[in-house]
């Protein structure tokens, strides 16, 4: 995962900091060169990191840290200040309002995920914030993309506007102004052509169109694994069309990271998305604090909260907390909540988002095999019968062998499976027996 290296290298720092009882200046010293080079091993441009360290070493050197009880603490609670600081500060959202047609258009160089991120946010405000999205294919030069979002427009059932007719740009981005308003859309995402390089051409024709439909968004996507590249692209979209904030794509990444550290810092533009993965669901609003709480190896609790709310619909935890007091949970009701967990994404991107996980013990897991298990669960359940999903209890000797070999596994990986379920259903119904008992006890002095 990105950030997985340098995030080991401050958990290195701050374990040596919280083991001295008192700090002096050549302990911040050291604390602080360590940081530079991991910072600088990890791609961040250099103009950043100095300002970043300068910093650190300013307020640690103070009596902020030095005369603090717990100076270790206090080093680390600076340097997640200033880390925030250097993503960005303070939450800065996107201005999107109901009363009027909110305009996205999304501009960047070729291959930075530009086709693919507008239907991530047309998806994402759809369900967060109950807009209306139209697509809009205004990149004429390459016909893949044009068929990339009529496909992906019509997975996720969100319209998409092309001409086949026209290879004009600017014309195709002023008539789906006009279509968005008559049919009632109140969001307009646009997907711009982008070329492997900057080029006259290329701003020329971005200007032509952003001075034609004004659009309230120009979202630069930049592939966060460009490293220094990344901010110098930025800079030049920024000092010739005025973007209003970046996406950065593909920080599921094994790369180094840097410019995610680095683009909101030199653009003073705020990072408004992060791609994480390539489904169409792994699109989450930025937050400087919750990405500095991930790098500096804090965890992320409140993106794992807003990923499990996003996933759980209200009814269906109702209705499985009724079954689960009840003690009628079934295979089917399992393998809902493993669907469930699937869509939030990878065991170890979850596993990195809490806070205490250590990096080096989570990279000895397998994750990989930890994955295979839950396809191999799921194929054991697909091979059951309806009525041997609800009552587990029938499955005999003979029923196991059939089941097995209809999921290509062994009767021992469905004895084990079987075995689990009982004793996690054995669990659940002890858990709403002590739930009962409590709201009886709860309900006695009101007899």
């Amino acid at each position: 995962m990105m950030f997985e290296g340098l995030s080991e290298k401050f958990q290195n720092v701050f374990s040596g900091m919280r083991k001295k009882g008192k700090l002096d200046e050549s302990d911040i010293k050291v604390a602080n060169r360590e940081i530079k080079l991991a910072l600088l091993e990890a791609d961040v441009n250099f103009k950043v990191v100095k300002s970043f360290t300068k910093s650190v070493s300013e307020r640690a050197k103070g009596e902020e840290v030095l005369k603090s009880l717990t100076p270790g603490q206090q080093y680390i609670k600076v340097v997640n200040e200033e880390m925030v600081k250097m993503l960005g500060g303070e939450d800065q959202k996107l201005e999107i309002s109901k009363d009027k047609l909110n305009i996205f258009m999304m501009i960047g160089l070729q291959g930075a995920g530009k086709t693919t991120t507008a239907a991530k946010i047309a998806n994402l405000l759809r369900k967060e914030a109950s807009l209306s999205p139209l697509l809009v294919a205004a990149d004429v030069y390459r016909p893949a993309a044009i068929e990339q979002l009529k496909i992906l427009g019509k997975e996720l059932n969100i319209p998409v506007y092309f001409d086949d007719a026209s290879q004009n740009p600017v014309e195709i981005a002023k008539k789906a102004k006009e279509i968005a308003t008559e049919k009632g859309h109140d969001l307009v995402i646009i997907d711009t052509a982008g070329r492997l390089q900057i080029d006259e051409t290329l701003m020329q024709e971005l200007s032509d169109i952003d001075q034609s439909i004004q659009p309230t968004e120009k979202l630069l996507v930049v592939d966060g694994m460009t490293g220094q590249e990344s901010v110098n692209v930025s800079k030049t979209f920024d000092d010739k069309l005025g973007i209003t904030g970046v996406v950065l794509t593909k920080l599921d990444g094994d790369t180094r990271g840097g410019a995610a550290l680095s683009v909101a810092y030199t653009t003073q533009k705020p990072i408004v998305f992060i791609g994480t993965g390539e489904k169409l669901s792994d699109i989450e609003s930025f937050y400087p604090d919750r990405m500095a709480s991930r790098i500096l190896g804090m965890g992320d609790v409140l993106s794992l909260i807003d990923k499990a709310q996003n996933m759980v619909d209200e009814e269906e935890a109702r209705r499985m907390e009724e079954k689960i007091r009840n003690a009628s949970f079934d295979l089917n009701d399992f393998l809902d909540q493993l669907h469930q967990l699937q869509k939030m994404g990878s065991i170890s991107s979850l596993l990195e988002m809490m806070p205490g996980v250590n990096k080096k013990a989570l990279a000895g897991l397998d994750m990989a095999a930890t994955e295979k298990q839950m396809k191999r669960t799921e194929a054991i359940i697909f091979s059951m019968t309806p009525e041997e999903r609800e009552k587990p209890d029938i499955i005999n000797g003979s029923r196991r062998k059939r089941i097995a070999n209809g999921s290509g596994t062994s009767v021992a990986d469905v004895n084990r499976l079987l075995k689990g379920f009982e004793q996690s259903r054995k669990m659940m119904k002890q858990m709403g027996n002590m739930g009962k008992r409590k709201r009886g006890r709860m309900k006695l002095p009101f007899m």
